[in-house]
């Protein structure tokens, strides 16, 4: 009973580590990427290891970026408290949890097609150098958006083994979806980052800047939105996901505060978690019923 509670601790370590909850941002664009590809449900096989692949590529860098960041994260009082600093996990264990995730998405990545399996260690190589680029530019917002924009890509590959010109504007969309509201996330960290020689848009371009570009990105996002709607003929129940995606970002926008970390958090995470279901329901709903 003993053994099962540590190993029941322990895993639940790993997953506060890897934020596993924040699937939600790249896990419904890599549905909808599955469903438009298969032109409705794909097999039960692509939609398994298509699953794995996905969770086990984010969980593996997610941990790599921890790892990383560690000397970081231990000096700046907003991120003190994560798992690594703390030492209630250790950096070795942590790295040979980033080799057996990444592991386990290469076997998926096989498991799929061939084009996956050669591609899979170009998505390693994306997902895992993000870690070093707040290290020598500010630009490090869009690349994270761009590897985490493999996601729907990725899923399109696994459905089809096949490059098409759809799951690039998903990917796009969900760059600089993500870029945008890490830009604001970010904006916590002005004064660290300078002092540190970190780079960011924030603490480059100051903050009213920094917020503006977040906006910027987030209105071309809606853009790429509606440019889907004639590429993919859809009709009125996608137009009012956007419809309310849109409003939840003006929301987004209007209470960031970055000395309150509760509305960060939920200017940064909360409302984007949202904002994705809604674009998967309201996207499947028009796929479905329409």
């Amino acid at each position: 009973m003993e053994y099962a509670k540590k190993i029941g601790s322990k895993i639940k370590l790993y997953g506060e580590l890897v934020m596993f909850s924040h699937t939600l941002f790249s896990l419904p664009f890599a549905i909808i990427s599955m469903v438009w590809a298969a032109g409705g449900l794909p097999s039960g096989r692509v939609m398994l290891w298509g699953l794995i692949a996905l969770i086990a590529a984010r969980n593996g860098a997610n941990a790599f970026n921890r790892v990383v960041d560690r000397v970081f994260d231990e000096q700046n009082p907003r991120t003190a408290h994560r798992h690594l600093p703390r030492r209630l996990l250790d950096a070795k264990e942590v790295l040979i949890f980033v080799v057996v995730n990444y592991a386990i998405f290469i076997f998926a990545a096989a498991m799929l097609n061939t084009l996956c399996f050669i591609l899979s260690p170009v998505a390693i190589f994306l997902i895992s150098s993000y870690s070093y680029t707040k290290r020598f530019t500010f630009l490090s917002h869009l690349y994270l958006g761009f590897s985490i924009a493999s996601a729907p890509i990725g899923a399109w590959f696994a459905v089809t083994g096949k490059f098409a010109f759809t799951p690039f504007i998903l990917g796009t969309i969900v760059m600089l979806w993500i870029a945008g509201f890490d830009i604001i996330y970010g904006s916590q960290d002005i004064d660290f980052d300078r002092s540190h020689g970190l780079w960011s848009i924030p603490s480059f371009f100051g903050l009213k800047n920094g917020l503006r570009i977040a906006a910027g990105l987030h209105a071309i996002m809606v853009l790429l939105l509606v440019v889907l709607i004639p590429i993919r003929h859809l009709s009125w129940l996608y137009i009012l996901g956007i419809v309310i995606a849109v409003a939840l970002l003006m929301v987004e926008h209007k209470i960031i505060k970055p000395s309150n970390r509760k509305r960060m958090n939920i200017a940064s995470y909360n409302l984007n978690q949202v904002i994705s279901m809604v674009i998967l329901f309201c996207t499947m709903a028009d796929f479905f019923l329409l």
